[in-house]
């Protein structure tokens, strides 16, 4: 009995040892300890034994499920599971995420070649104060690196679970959560409530029942006051009537957003416009939880429209109203049916003020004349300043002649009265075109177009004003058509060169030609260059035309020259606007050489009042010219107004006397007029050349008076190249000088 009993004994303890196993058949016991029990003791031993294997059969199986409870359970909550024997450093991790495998590491914390460098020292911090028991779990968010190498943030909380006998900690457990997706929600709401607390508008966010909850430091700014007088208040405006409150309220509720502009007194008591913008915000069951009040000051705002609306309605120089508050308030006077009159006007010959005076000096007349003017305008007339010295007055409500008249009247008188500025004493005169609305037009456009052309026709006549008239209208629309003939013209090559003999009075021989521009037309035929010269100045077409010009001339003298036809020089006009051109020497010389005509050959003729404008900058202009091998003549001599002291400066080889003086030469007057002429030329040893001949008498005459050379009908009309050329050939056929004309008129 007691053997059995011995028996039963080593059979427990082998049980509880955990020699049997659940999955073993039937009894897994050593060999020599089953041979020790009889088999008669086994059989009474049997039930019981296969009692205890169906129990821990029962248990293993409880287990499992147990395991996978709690495998399913830590899946689902996405966190990974840790258990750290301290005293081994062995880690035993549940869905980890982050390796994969257990480690094994001696280190604290064990997972610190995960951790993001920056974040080690805080996790250590937290896990000693727990090992120390100053916190009751151990809780840290960091940075941890997966098998990807990419760094999630996780919220890692432990605890100790179980310690040595002296308290040391052998074991701890826990858990690891990736809150990366917290993080940046965290971070982007940290970005939101600092950009609200930085931006420069007032914010108050109110709850559902407009109380306020909060507001930015810029609501402090403006309004004054500490935040705390303002918590749980009822949103108001100060200064109106509750029942607009009410309104403003209902109208949120009604369309979830309500804006307008009010006034509202800052912290300085200063009336200030403020425009006020209401939203609602909703929660994720679409219930109205807040509502958001923004604030923004107009001030800046408000004086920044003010300064823009002056520099686009205002000129600067003079502070009048300018072309475009013109052209609105025209269209607005265009809509009443009233009458109104306009006036525009400019200022004659006000570039000569700025180019001897300077800009500076031309803007302070310009505003001390419009100051001037501005005094004489009725109250409901408008004064504007169209552009460069340009002006209109727009009188209202009126088509009287004689109240117009007499503001036209006015406002010549004051332009002519002088100013004194800067020590000079500056006398101008002014054109004005004068057009009634809706008589001469019915859009600004229109009337503004009339007027010019009423203006432009006042020049004419000087220090005057005129009104607006069909044939004025006529005269304009043929300008145009000419200005676009000339721009067609110019494409396609319809302007030619013909020449006009200069004859040697003694000799009867040909000194030289000048080249003219001809505008020979498919359709219209020849045009006048009367006609179309002035107005080629105008809108500078000239400075292409005379390019035209030069260079036929250089290729067609060339010819003449290679053909042994002709020594002399070719003389060709140069314009104001050409002789002002930057680049005007560079320009010539590019034509001389493409035509390989030496510089010898070619003679350029300036009008008095060309050098004059300007006669420091002509003498230099000339001077670079001359220094070319360029022969200079001046044009039209005695018709201007330069003085014998500019005269000797310019670099000149030759004069030119006006065909007016050679028509008056049968007076006794006019003949002492060319004599005098061809006397001062000579002394500065110029030649002298008398255009405009067409009778013997004054070939004598002029004879007589020891000019050199002649140009006119007399001798020859201007002839085209082919008619030239025969000319050539024919003067070179000729064997004694003759009187007689060569070419018939």
């Amino acid at each position: 009995m007691t053997k059995i009993i011995t028996m039963i004994s080593v059979f427990l303890t082998l049980n509880m040892a955990g020699i049997f196993s659940a999955a073993a058949s039937p009894i897994e016991l050593e060999q020599s300890t089953l041979l020790l029990i009889p088999s008669s003791i086994m059989l009474l031993l049997l039930p019981y034994l296969l009692f205890v294997i169906y129990k821990l059969k029962r248990s293993r199986h409880q287990l499992r499920i147990s395991e996978h409870r709690l495998k399913s359970t830590v899946e689902g909550s996405g966190d990974t599971l840790w258990d750290w024997n301290i005293k081994t450093g062995e880690v035993i991790r549940i869905n980890d995420k982050y390796t994969t495998d257990t480690n094994n590491a001696a280190g604290f914390p064990p997972n610190r070649d995960l951790i993001h460098p920056h974040d080690l020292q805080h996790v250590e911090k937290a896990l000693k104060k727990h090992f120390a028991e100053h916190t009751a779990f151990f809780e840290a968010s960091y940075r941890i690196k997966d098998s990807l190498e990419r760094w999630h943030w996780v919220l890692d909380r432990g605890k100790i679970i179980e310690k040595d006998v002296n308290l040391n900690p052998l074991r701890m457990t826990g858990t690891v959560r990736d809150i990366s997706q917290l993080k940046s929600t965290e971070a982007r709401l940290n970005l939101f409530a600092k950009c609200v607390e930085s931006l420069t508008d007032a914010i108050a966010i109110y709850d559902k029942n407009f109380k306020l909850v909060d507001l930015n430091p810029s609501f402090l700014t403006l309004f004054g006051g500490t935040r705390e007088q303002y918590l749980k208040k009822d949103f108001a405006l100060f200064g109106y009537d509750q029942s607009y409150v009410d309104e403003i309220k209902a109208t949120v509720r009604a369309t979830e957003h309500w804006q307008q502009e009010v006034k509202l007194r800052n912290a300085q008591r200063q009336l200030l416009p403020i425009e006020i913008s209401i939203d609602e915000i909703k929660n994720e069951h679409n219930q109205i939880c807040n509502y958001v009040v923004v604030y923004s000051d107009q001030t800046e705002r408000k004086k920044a429209e003010s300064q823009l609306h002056n520099l686009s309605n205002r000129d600067r120089t003079t502070g009048l109203p300018n072309r475009n508050l013109f052209f609105t308030n025209l269209k607005k006077l265009a809509k009443q049916d009233n009458h109104h009159a306009l006036l525009v006007f400019d200022l004659d010959n006000f570039k000569k003020i700025n180019d001897s005076l300077g800009h500076q000096l031309g803007d302070s007349l310009l505003a001390k004349l419009a100051m001037r003017l501005n005094k004489l305008t009725r109250e409901k007339d408008v004064f504007y300043r169209l552009g460069g010295d340009e002006f209109a007055l727009v009188m209202s409500g009126t088509n009287d002649i004689h109240t117009i008249t007499r503001m036209a009247k006015l406002f010549l008188a004051a332009i002519a009265t002088p100013f004194n500025m800067a020590g000079h004493e500056l006398v101008i005169t002014s054109s004005v075109g004068i057009v009634l609305f809706p008589e001469d037009g019915n859009t600004p456009e229109l009337l503004l177009k009339n007027a010019d052309t009423a203006m432009y026709h006042a020049k004419k006549k000087g220090n005057s004003y005129l009104f607006f008239n069909d044939t004025m209208n006529r005269q304009a629309v043929k300008r145009l058509q000419i200005e676009n003939l000339m721009r067609y013209g110019l494409k396609e090559d319809h302007f030619e060169v013909y020449y006009q003999p200069k004859m040697n009075i003694r000799t009867g021989k040909l000194d030289g030609m000048e080249a003219l521009v001809r505008f020979i037309t498919p359709k219209k035929g020849i045009i006048s260059p009367g006609m179309f010269i002035p107005i080629a100045e105008e809108t500078g077409q000239i400075i292409e035309i005379g390019e035209v010009v030069l260079n036929k001339a250089c290729r067609d003298v060339k010819t003449w020259i290679d053909q042994g036809l002709f020594n002399g020089r070719v003389a060709v006009n140069l314009s104001a606007k050409q002789f002002s051109l930057p680049d005007l020497t560079t320009r010539i010389d590019v034509i001389l050489q493409k035509n390989e005509l030496p510089s010898y050959f070619l003679e350029l003729e300036i009008t008095e009042g060309t050098v004059m404008d300007d006669p420091n900058e002509a003498i230099s202009v000339m001077r670079s010219l001359s220094a070319r091998g360029i022969h200079l003549a001046m044009d039209d001599f005695g018709t201007g107004y330069s003085s014998l002291a500019y005269l000797k400066q310019f670099p000149l080889n030759t004069l030119k006397v006006d065909k007016a003086f050679i028509d008056d030469m049968q007076s006794e007057r006019g003949r002492n007029m060319v004599d005098s002429i061809v006397t001062i030329a000579h002394n500065l040893d110029l030649h002298v050349v008398a255009e405009g001949v067409e009778k013997a008498e004054q070939i004598a005459m002029l004879e007589q008076l020891n000019c050199q050379t002649v140009q006119g009908y007399y001798y020859s009309k201007p002839l085209s190249q082919p008619e030239f050329t025969a000319f050539l050939k024919k003067q070179r056929n000729k064997s004694a000088p003759s009187l007689l004309r060569s070419v018939e008129v």
